[in-house]
């Protein structure tokens, strides 16, 4: 799986919305947070690692992780690196 499968097929919840403004404490839009997801997956130096049923998409340039379900490609949570 790379980058552009993960960016075409991304997907997400209501909970996830409020689940990643409070991780990264800040208050950021639906579309914002989408933005967010897309800019890190179309990074040149964002990595992906898969752990089990989940894609850990790391970037360093924006300083988060993106952590995004193997199965169904829906977002999961947003980490601070």
């Amino acid at each position: 799986m790379d980058l552009a499968q993960i960016s075409q097929r991304v997907s997400y919840t209501e909970l996830v919305y409020q689940r990643v403004n409070k991780k990264l404490n800040i208050e950021l839009s639906k579309p914002a947070i989408e933005a967010l997801v897309q800019a890190v997956l179309s990074d040149a130096t964002t990595t992906i690692e898969r752990h089990g049923k989940n894609y850990y998409v790391s970037s360093v340039t924006r300083q988060v992780q993106l952590v995004v379900n193997a199965g169904n490609f829906r977002l999961i949570t947003v980490n601070k690196l």
